[in-house]
């Protein structure tokens, strides 16, 4: 039943890659307000699932807390990984006309890496409880959302199509099922796997929400958009309290 219940989550974030063209029907300034809104649920269901879910699972472990600093550890280089590659096109791509759709590229490889450990995450999840792997799935989802509108428009900005450019995004976002297929795997062999990725991906988690999320949020200092901003958080925090009672 788990082994379903992961497959059908991980299908469900994949399916999420498609929402970026939803971006197109909208103004400047209205995604602007839509994802303001997005990224502070988001940062509350990252914080939430972290600290209600995650990190009570793995206090019984002494050596989970080195776990979390490596979950931190790693998803700041492949965040690094990512955004370098982003900087720097290769000599034979630098020149006017061809950086653009070395940009597309690398930004579907980046996803693609990206997506395959949001797999692996939430097949581990679902190794300790239902409840917990449902408790990620959502924070994973709320968080690709934004991500996904900005994608789609670095894909359509490097020059491919709308029909391409959500082809291939899917394409990359596919690579969470990978991801939770070699998790399963891995998962069913053996505890330790399942001891260690949830507290790394509390650390994972943390780190997103510390280092991306909230200071994103504070670049909007008007009271209406923070008060909108609180409530965002409050209402991600308030999903996963929500999740508690499941377990």
């Amino acid at each position: 039943m788990a082994i379903i219940i992961t497959l059908l989550s991980v299908v469900l974030v994949s399916l999420v890659s498609l929402i970026g063209i939803i971006s197109l029907s909208f103004s400047q300034r209205a995604l602007k307000r839509i994802l303001t809104i997005l990224v502070s649920i988001s940062a509350g269901t990252l914080i939430g699932d972290a600290f209600l879910h995650l990190l009570p699972e793995s206090v019984e472990n002494e050596w989970a807390w080195y776990a979390v600093i490596v979950g931190m550890l790693v998803f700041f280089v492949l965040e690094k990984f990512i955004h370098w590659h982003h900087r720097h096109p290769s000599k034979e791509h630098s020149h006017v006309g061809h950086h653009p759709t070395h940009l597309g590229f690398m930004n579907i490889a980046g996803d693609a890496l990206h997506n395959l450990t949001d797999g692996l995450i939430i097949a581990g999840s679902y190794f300790v409880s239902v409840p917990v792997g449902i408790a990620t799935t959502i924070a994973v989802i709320l968080h690709e959302i934004p991500q996904e509108f900005a994608d789609f428009g670095v894909l359509i900005y490097s020059g491919m199509s709308r029909t391409r450019a959500i082809m291939m995004n899917f394409l990359s976002a596919a690579f969470a099922i990978i991801g939770a297929i070699i998790g399963l795997i891995i998962g069913a062999k053996g505890e330790l796997f399942v001891t260690f990725i949830i507290p790394f991906t509390a650390g994972g988690f943390i780190y997103i929400a510390g280092t991306n999320l909230l200071p994103e949020l504070h670049k909007e200092t008007r009271l209406t958009s923070s008060f909108f901003q609180l409530l965002g958080l409050l209402l991600g925090i308030g999903i996963m309290i929500a999740l508690l009672s499941l377990e």
